[in-house]
């Protein structure tokens, strides 16, 4: 059976290093993965998602509407602008974060705070401050890997050799923080799931 997993974001918030560790972990594990990227504009600002899908046998890279079964969202406002890509049944773990996009600086569209908090609520999603924990291990870059660490938690992926995986693929004086916040990430999610049981 293929899962499908959405990550979305606003370029310069590491989205894109985040699915590519995610896949490279899925492959080691024996899945067929098939990953694809869409940059709006992937330098600040711009929206960013990547589509990966893993199985036995996966024969396209690209989500469907309604086909998605977890909804990874690095930034909030970007979660609702996605929402129609997750399964009736699907999971959302957003960053509660703000990070404004083309749009919205522009004058062209306006952040409604409120409103998407209220609407992230009503969908029970999983709200995570991923950024303000990042600061407080050390380094606010690595909020992606907080939220890659929720990802693997929710998905049931831990037997992966994640801390192998991050050791391959990151500049060696980031793996103990990479591994750290990926940790982190994890015990965030179990908290989460405790605190609504």
């Amino acid at each position: 059976m293929t899962k499908s997993i959405l990550l979305v974001g606003v370029g310069g918030q590491g989205t894109i290093l985040a699915s590519k560790l995610l896949t490279t972990g899925l492959m080691e594990a024996g899945y067929d993965v098939k990953m694809s990227e869409i940059h709006g504009m992937s330098q600040r600002g711009g929206s960013v998602s990547s589509q990966v899908r893993y199985g036995n046998e996966v024969y396209s890279p690209v989500i469907e509407v309604g086909g998605a079964d977890i909804l990874v969202s690095f930034e909030k406002m970007e979660a609702l602008r996605w929402l129609n890509y997750l399964k009736p049944e699907g999971k959302i773990i957003s960053n509660n974060y703000r990070m404004d996009s083309m749009p919205v600086l522009t004058g062209k569209a306006e952040y409604k705070e409120k409103e998407i908090e209220e609407e992230l609520k009503r969908l029970d999603a999983t709200m995570l401050n991923a950024a303000d924990e990042a600061v407080k291990l050390g380094n606010a870059k690595v909020m992606n890997i907080i939220l890659l660490g929720a990802l693997v938690k929710s998905m049931k992926l831990e037997d992966i050799n994640w801390e192998k995986i991050i050791k391959d693929n990151v500049k060696e004086k980031f793996v103990d923080i990479n591994i750290k916040a990926l940790k982190h990430g994890m015990e965030l999610v179990s908290k989460e799931a405790l605190a609504t049981n």
